[in-house]
């Protein structure tokens, strides 16, 4: 089984209930799987982001980021897994699961854009 990179996107905000006690513990733990993870070639590095930033469209450059404060991404990692099913597994491990995270994994496209392939960004009138 050839092994492929999975972006991990961590959203969501700490659960309210929690203490910082808890939500602390939880994040030392994370740093721990997520070292042994980068040490055993499971995981490849990422980061947390900044609150701050930029949106740019063709309508110009304003501040951002504008998901709502439950969807907003707060970092993002890569998984190296033989399938989408053994990321997710990799992924599950995470302690800050338990304090109210959640994480998205994605497999990386490697095929270049067409406008003619069905991807994320197609309009559904052309499907």
């Amino acid at each position: 089984m050839t092994a492929s990179d999975y972006l991990l996107i961590s959203r969501g905000q700490w659960d309210d209930s929690a203490s910082k006690e808890e939500v602390q513990d939880a994040i030392d733990r994370f740093y721990v799987w997520y070292e042994q993870g980068l040490a055993d070639g499971v995981l490849k590095p990422g980061s947390r982001l900044e609150q701050r930033g930029k949106q740019v469209s063709r309508s110009g450059i304003t501040d951002g980021p504008f998901a709502e404060a439950k969807e907003l991404v707060g970092g993002y990692w890569f998984i190296v897994a033989g399938s989408l099913d053994e990321a997710a597994r990799i992924a599950a491990q995470n302690p800050c699961l338990a304090f109210g995270l959640t994480l998205e994994i994605r497999p990386l496209e490697a095929a270049r854009a067409r406008a003619e392939t069905v991807t994320n960004e197609t309009p559904s009138a052309w499907r």
